[in-house]
């Protein structure tokens, strides 16, 4: 099956550097070890989930995941990234348009302080008794400082966490390694009630 585009958004703080001309917008577009709570399972990325795809991919910052406006790419070196203890860090070198200095100063001004990034999961791992889903390694395509989170563009296919959890269930249906590990989950979970009445 082919990965599908996924969008998360996270809360985050950013500084504009004053003593540059152009004021790069700095800050984090998503947080390691921390789980997102949603409404058919968690989510948490591990350390390590963005490196090689750092590494390797030409990866864009937009505006609102919109094509239509690049702040800065990996290539030129107008998009700088790196994991660090807290998570993916992202550093914007913007262009000098009227659109992203109205940007500016919608960051300078708090109405924008969320960041979120598109991605491809390419290796994950679940806890289907804790229903939580770690990423471990992800193809990066672009972050953005978004309007609001969980932005969904237009332009590409955007999975829900419904969407996800769903399917998850059903590879677990439909395979029977997976559905005799879960079953066995379940068998133990029993047992163990069953002792503690």
């Amino acid at each position: 099956m082919k990965n599908k585009l996924e969008h998360r958004a996270f809360n985050f703080e950013m500084e504009i550097k004053a003593d540059d001309a152009t004021g790069k917008f700095v800050g984090h577009a998503a947080v390691f070890n921390e789980i997102s709570e949603g409404a058919f399972f968690r989510e948490q990325i591990s350390p390590g989930a963005f490196k090689a795809s750092i590494k390797k991919d030409d990866i864009r910052a937009l505006r609102n995941h919109n094509s239509d406006y690049v702040l800065g790419r990996k290539k030129n070196g107008t998009l700088k990234l790196k994991e660090d203890d807290i998570g993916l860090a992202v550093e914007i070198t913007p262009p000098d348009t009227q659109w992203a200095r109205d940007l500016r100063e919608s960051l300078r001004r708090g109405d924008i302080d969320q960041m979120s990034f598109a991605f491809e999961v390419l290796r994950e791992v679940w806890d289907e008794e804790d229903e939580l889903r770690t990423l471990e390694k992800v193809k990066l395509w672009e972050v953005s400082p978004v309007t609001f989170p969980f932005y969904e563009g237009t332009d590409v296919s955007i999975r829900t966490r419904e969407d996800i959890w769903n399917q998850r269930k059903s590879e677990i249906k439909h395979n029977p390694l997976l559905l005799a590990s879960a079953r066995g989950r379940e068998i133990e979970i029993i047992k163990m009630r069953s002792n503690l009445s």
